[in-house]
């Protein structure tokens, strides 16, 4: 009988993009093996497209926390810990660590695994399983999922992260047959201590405007779409896409010439995807969060340090050869 297995890391984006490499690794050293996810209900299309998963589990933590003792949540949680106690898992790993998923590993039935109490984030939500693992917290995100599956598993991974976001090739090459080439930028972030200045984006947006690219902005709400409105104001080769999800979102990045975005969940997604892609930092250090990808990424700035224009462009100019 194959093993069955529940990761459970319910957000964020960029966060559920981190752990795509950890998911091939196990698929590639337990041949077989049924992999189920417990994720965020806004973002399980992630899980669901790694060829791995068997089963995208939802939770709606993020709405449930808005009326937690409300009837209809109430209902609702029971309804998902009767889900989880219906099933019988071998190995249920906990790879956020955080008291809220802990809360979730605690109704799974199955040997429960996850970071010891120096390396979780939260270190009481060790306290919540069976085996804990240590594991070095300052290094990349992708490298700490990694490592935990692989004592998890108990084998030895190697070479490069696969995301295992392969389908988007084919529809990439077909949106690039048929359009015009374009960069995708990400100017807007859900807190003010993350944007960039204006005319640094207008720098960015004349250097690839003279490459010849379209330039295709995105924004998730009226506010972040009136500020990318402003800062292409007079450009004919510009425009603002309205909000999409991410089926939509994905092939527009996967097909994108380059992407340059703040530090988001969107500009990870686009160097898993394998595209150029150029992050900005200002609110978060990229030590333990940098774009990884199969082609080329650059993480600039740091906490509290804004990258300058002239850092951007140059690494602009390298992604786009």
């Amino acid at each position: 009988m194959s093993m069955r297995i529940l990761l459970v890391r319910t957000s964020s984006l960029g966060d559920l993009v981190h752990m795509l490499p950890a998911v091939s690794d196990i698929a590639k050293h337990l041949p077989g093996a049924q992999i189920d996810w417990l994720a965020e209900e806004s973002f399980a299309q992630i899980p669901a497209w790694h060829p791995a998963v068997y089963e995208v589990i939802p939770v709606a933590h993020r709405r449930w926390r808005r009326a937690w003792f409300s009837s209809e949540v109430r209902a609702a949680r029971r309804a998902l810990e009767q889900t989880l106690r219906e099933r019988r898992y071998d190995i249920v790993l906990d790879m956020q660590a955080l008291l809220k998923s802990a809360w979730l590993v605690r109704m799974s039935y199955g040997v429960k695994h996850g970071l010891d109490f120096r390396s979780a984030r939260e270190p009481l939500a060790s306290l919540f399983y069976d085996v804990r693992h240590r594991v070095e917290f300052w290094q990349p995100a992708v490298t700490r999922q990694r490592e935990l599956a692989a004592a998890t598993f108990g084998y030895t991974y190697e070479g490069a992260p696969d995301f295992g976001l392969q389908a988007f090739e084919d529809i990439a090459a077909l949106v690039r047959e048929t359009q015009a080439p374009y960069a995708v930028i990400m100017p807007s972030a859900s807190r003010d201590d993350k944007l960039w200045p204006a005319e640094d984006w207008h720098a960015v947006f004349d250097a690839l405007t003279q490459r010849g690219l379209e330039l295709t902005l995105l924004a998730g709400n009226p506010a972040e779409t009136e500020r990318a409105q402003a800062l292409i104001a007079g450009r004919s080769n510009a425009s603002v896409l309205p909000r999409l999800g991410l089926q939509d979102i994905a092939p527009i990045l996967a097909a994108a010439h380059v992407m340059v975005g703040l530090d988001s969940g969107l500009t990870h997604l686009s160097a898993a995807l394998g595209r150029p892609t150029i992050g900005i930092y200002k609110a978060s250090t990229p030590v333990r969060t940098p774009l990884v990808g199969s082609g080329y990424t650059a993480s600039l700035g740091d906490r509290g340090k804004s990258p300058d224009r002239h850092a951007v462009l140059d690494a602009l100019k390298q992604a786009l050869g």
